[in-house]
């Protein structure tokens, strides 16, 4: 559905989950005589409120989608408490045993460093303070489970609406995806591997980087690089520097008398995050940047992975390899069966210090 579309008329039928119908059932919400806005409601009675949101206790799981069918998310709206990096997005569609998307909830939302900084753009939107808004289409054919798991030490408090629609899915549309991904440092003159052994028939949609700078300088020199459909040593598609590729430039900066780095959002590309050092314990230079291709995919027909390089500048205008904290979250599309990701970075290794 886009503005193009909207006076068309469908035999779509609309549904949302939240606390308030946790089964997405016609004509059941606001039913609840329970929950966390119980007391305050105490006067009020049913319909007032009474189930807002949800706790989910440290190393707890709870389901927050478990659709039967066929349909696509159309949206999701969630304000997660406590540690963003502890807390693990998992969707699961149709048949799948593990996730097509696993994601600490803060990434997936392109908030890697804990820290709210205004999003605005056609995928996703993050207001204040801890609004985490998504907009990528989700299709499914026979089954959607969502879950969030708090791998933190403290409860969390969840209020969540997800938006879906329940109908009939083209034969040519395939799944969303999302992978999260990080390393602290990055080896000597290793590239960062955003996203590998992805198999099958589909297009890459979007980035976020969670980028740490680990030195002096400027940092985002390194070239992007797409191995499409059995590429080996070299890419079908090769940027030319990393503020290039999130469609900045000459180093996203106006200058010292202008500030320096400058922060901006746009629909499909943005620097939207820059933590400078506060000269006591914030000693790091770090930065959040996006760049969706929804006017330009990444076609694949079998297989692609995605590499960044982390190059900075030494003496001698030469080039630096850098040894920079990078965390990513890959987006795309395919058909099913996806290849299983590797395992989640330990809780000790997603912790943002």
């Amino acid at each position: 559905m886009h503005m193009g579309n909207l006076s068309r008329l469908s035999d779509a039928e609309s549904r949302s989950l939240s606390p308030e119908n946790f089964n997405g059932d016609k004509g059941h919400g606001g039913m609840a005589t329970h929950g966390t806005g119980a007391e305050a409601a105490r006067d009020l009675g049913q319909g007032w409120k009474i189930s807002p949101s949800v706790v989910i206790e440290a190393g707890e799981s709870f389901t927050i989608a478990d659709i039967a069918g066929e349909g696509a998310i159309q949206q999701i709206w969630m304000t997660p408490t406590g540690n963003w990096r502890f807390s693990i997005l998992r969707i699961y569609w149709d048949d799948q045993e593990t996730p097509s998307v696993e994601c600490p909830v803060g990434d997936f939302f392109a908030m890697g460093w804990g820290k709210y900084a205004q999003l605005s753009s056609l995928a996703v939107c993050v207001n204040p303070g801890s609004a985490f808004n998504c907009y990528w289409e989700m299709p499914f054919r026979q089954r959607c489970r969502m879950t969030m798991t708090n791998i933190g030490d403290e409860s969390m408090v969840l209020y969540y609406q997800v938006n879906y629609t329940l109908t009939t899915i083209p034969e040519d549309v395939a799944y969303f995806h999302a992978q999260f991904r990080r390393t602290n440092p990055l080896g000597v003159k290793e590239v960062y591997t955003i996203a590998d052994n992805i198999s099958g028939q589909g297009q890459y949609v979007g980035t976020y980087l969670a980028w740490g700078s680990n030195s002096r300088g400027w940092w985002g020199e390194g070239e992007i690089k797409f191995y499409i459909d059995g590429d080996k040593a070299y890419p079908t598609i090769c940027g030319t520097g990393t503020e290039d590729y999130f469609c900045g430039s000459y180093n996203f900066d106006l200058g010292k008398e202008e500030g320096g780095y400058r922060e901006f959002t746009t629909p499909q590309a943005g620097l939207h995050q820059v933590i400078r050092p506060d000269g006591r314990y914030s000693s790091q230079q770090r930065f959040g940047m996006y760049r969706w291709h929804i006017s330009d995919p990444v076609r694949f027909k079998q297989d692609l992975r995605i590499t960044i390089q982390a190059l900075g500048w030494r003496s001698g205008r030469r080039y630096l390899p850098l040894q920079d904290d990078i965390a990513s979250v890959a987006y795309w599309y395919q058909t099913l069966p996806s290849t299983p990701y590797p395992p989640l970075p330990d809780k000790d290794s997603l912790e943002v210090n």
